[in-house]
């Protein structure tokens, strides 16, 4: 079964077709990373319209590249969930349109249990990952540390209470003036600095959160409002050094967590997700994790992509056959929340 898989979740449009839910056959990805650029941050309607112009030619170049016509898909899945509506609604409306105009069926798959599933493509790992493992999405939209039981169940166990990760680098990038989207540019200045220089601090949590909820907010106001009060003395207080000290305090807590979660569940095996997990001290410090298997996708897939959305929309299909023609897009799910 050849699975066309539409995303367009938040500012990225991504078309892919996608074999048996692993074989990647092509994946066509337009960012509007410099539509947005300007405004240091994803403007919704801005986002949506820019879909609206670029679906189509985005659908026909993955189509191409693949070497398939429209007679040889089986299935459209799109996300529908969760997401900026404007967005979805571009997707979901395109993927309903050229499901019925070809007779065949759709489904919608949700954007958060895409990315879990993003480490079984064959471009992620040579072999099926074995279910359970413990999954960390980490983007500018969700942070998530929760255990993938089945292709479609996530028990999430943690998340953020406040800011995003993602979003924490793209203000403290904008804080030090640095281009956007914020975390490669928090990335490649940090590789110059110390990150020892400050020591920002790790935010303590109240009662109501749970044991591997994150937050993101203090450290933010640290480095922005009060970074003085943190820098180490003799340590220059110097853009890179903010960086590298920024960077280090908000991927140790998100590995504290991670450790946290493979001793108390006992699963070894941690698969990464989501824009942030392109990040390469992310990884250098999940590969470091001791007696523990780390599952890292290429940064194509780490990030917002079609082939995610075919893949899980191939198993779902299967499973529970094609979605309602009255399915419409939900901005929040409340189950990725942290209250």
């Amino acid at each position: 079964m050849r699975v066309l898989g539409v995303e367009t979740s938040c500012d990225e449009c991504s078309v892919a077709v996608v074999e048996e839910g692993r074989r990647i056959m092509s994946m066509e990805t337009l960012t509007q990373t410099a539509i947005h650029a300007r405004f240091s941050g994803v403007v919704p309607e801005v986002a949506s319209r820019a879909h609206a112009e670029m679906i189509l030619p985005v659908a026909s170049a993955a189509l191409e590249r693949s070497g398939c016509s429209l007679d040889d898909i089986d299935l459209v899945a799109v996300t529908n969930r969760p997401g900026l509506s404007g967005s979805l609604t571009v997707g979901l409306a395109f993927a309903k349109a050229l499901a019925l105009s070809r007779s065949i069926p759709f489904v919608a798959v949700d954007h958060i249990v895409a990315h879990a599933y993003a480490v079984q493509l064959d471009g992620a790992s040579p072999v099926p990952v074995g279910y359970p493992y413990i999954t960390l999405l980490v983007s500018g939209g969700h942070t998530v540390i929760a255990v993938s039981r089945d292709v479609e169940t996530l028990e999430v166990l943690g998340g953020t209470i406040d800011d995003a990760c993602g979003e924490a680098f793209d203000k403290v990038a904008s804080f030090l003036d640095l281009e956007y989207p914020g975390g490669p540019a928090i990335e490649r200045l940090a590789t110059g600095g110390d990150a020892e220089a400050f020591a920002f601090p790790t935010a303590r949590l109240g009662r109501r959160a749970r044991p591997y909820d994150v937050s993101f907010s203090g450290l933010k106001t640290a480095v922005i409002h009060q970074r003085e009060r943190f820098r180490r003395p003799g340590a220059a207080d110097s853009a890179a050094n903010v960086a590298a000290s920024f960077q280090k305090s908000a991927i140790d807590v998100l590995v504290d967590r991670v450790g946290a979660a493979v001793r108390s569940t006992g699963i070894t095996t941690v698969a990464a997700g989501g824009g942030v997990a392109a990040n390469g001290y992310l990884r250098e410090r999940l590969r470091s994790l001791p007696a523990v298997a780390s599952i890292l996708p290429p940064g194509e897939l780490c990030v917002d992509n079609g082939a995610m959305v075919a893949g899980l929309g191939y198993h779902m299909y299967m499973r529970n056959g094609p979605s309602s023609a009255d399915t419409g897009v939900r901005a929040r799910v409340p189950l990725f929340r942290s209250s």
